[in-house]
Order: structure tokens, then C-alpha cells, then sequence
């Protein structure tokens, strides 16, 4: 009884820590002044409701706001979005590119699988293309060729928006002007 109250104790103990360690970069984070500023955030719900095929639902219009506001804080921007399979997450992503695209930044998704990123881009595709948002992919199962081409675009800002997979984050890849970066934590 007394070893099980001594693990409870230190497992607490190491939990409290955890916490106290992951509260002290949260306040870090949020001291660290912005590298980006977005001065054009009124006016980008309209335009952007005019690409979506549908009418967006009250809860992704309540996150657009959302991000904007946080958008024109000082501070970085670190937002978890949580929904079912279907209920816009994707809508609300291309949103958050859109703003920081309209404001002359590029904007990166990552997704944890090559066929989640393939989802993704398609859809975004879809969207944004059509309002001239140049988009491309990058995945570890593209060929070196591909690979290079795609670091040779983002380093020149001839993409707006890539997606991919833990290749956005591999040595060799640079951004021109990378101002937002929206991670697909799927099922974690």
C-alpha cells in the first residue's frame, strides 16, 4: 500500500513538473513579440465566403473571428481546433492561409500522412486556386527532382501555400516570407 501511494506520488509529482515547464513556455511564447504583423484583416471574411462552396456553419464563422483577432494581437498565434471528421476543420485552415496569404505571407500545411496531404491540397486546391492562390505539395515519396523544384519555388515565394508531410520541416526547405503554419494533428 505504501509503494502504491509512493508511485501515485512521484507520478504526480512528475505530472506537476510536466505542467509547471509546459505553463512557463506558454508565458515565454506569449512575452515573445511577433515576427509577422497582419494589417489586412477587416474585409477578408467576405471575399474569402465567396470561394466556399457552402454557407459556413455558425461555429466556423465564430473561429474566422477568432482568428482574426488573434491575427492583430502582438502575440503569435497558437490555436487548437478540434471537430469531427467533416465539420469544416479543413474550411477553417484554408481560412487562417487565405489571411495571411492576402496579407503577402505564405502559409504551410502539414498533415501526419502523405494521404491526408494529398486530401488536403486537393481540397485547398479547389478553394483557392480560383482566386489565384498558387499551391503546391511536398512530401518525402516525391522524387529528389521534385523535391528541389519545390524548395526552388517556396525560396522564391512563386507558392503561396504548400502542403505536405514532415517534408515541410526536412533540412533544404526554405521559405520566402512563411507566415502561417497550420499542423494536422490527426487522431493524436
Amino acid at each position: 500500500d505504501r509503494d502504491r501511494e509512493a508511485r501515485r506520488r512521484l507520478a504526480f509529482e512528475e505530472l506537476f513538473m510536466l505542467q509547471l515547464q509546459v505553463g512557463k513556455r506558454r508565458q515565454e511564447l506569449q512575452a515573445e513579440p511577433r515576427g509577422h504583423f497582419y494589417e489586412r484583416l477587416e474585409g477578408q471574411v467576405e471575399p474569402f465566403l465567396e470561394l466556399m462552396p457552402f454557407a459556413p456553419t455558425g461555429a466556423q464563422g465564430r473561429v474566422f473571428r477568432e482568428i482574426l483577432e488573434d491575427l492583430g494581437r502582438d502575440t503569435p498565434m497558437n490555436r487548437l481546433l478540434q471537430g469531427d471528421v467533416g465539420s469544416g476543420k479543413t474550411m477553417v485552415a484554408a481560412f487562417a492561409a487565405w489571411v495571411a496569404i492576402q496579407n503577402g505571407y505564405q502559409a504551410a500545411l502539414m498533415a501526419p500522412t502523405e494521404i491526408l496531404a494529398e486530401q488536403h491540397f486537393h481540397k485547398l486546391e479547389e478553394l483557392l486556386a480560383p482566386a489565384g492562390i498558387r499551391g503546391g505539395r511536398l512530401q518525402g515519396s516525391m522524387t529528389k527532382k521534385g523535391k528541389l523544384h519545390a524548395y526552388e519555388l517556396l525560396a522564391r515565394h512563386e507558392l503561396d501555400l504548400v502542403v505536405g508531410t514532415h517534408a515541410l520541416i526536412q533540412e533544404g526547405v526554405e521559405f520566402a516570407n512563411l507566415g502561417m503554419v497550420v499542423v494536422d494533428e490527426q487522431h493524436k
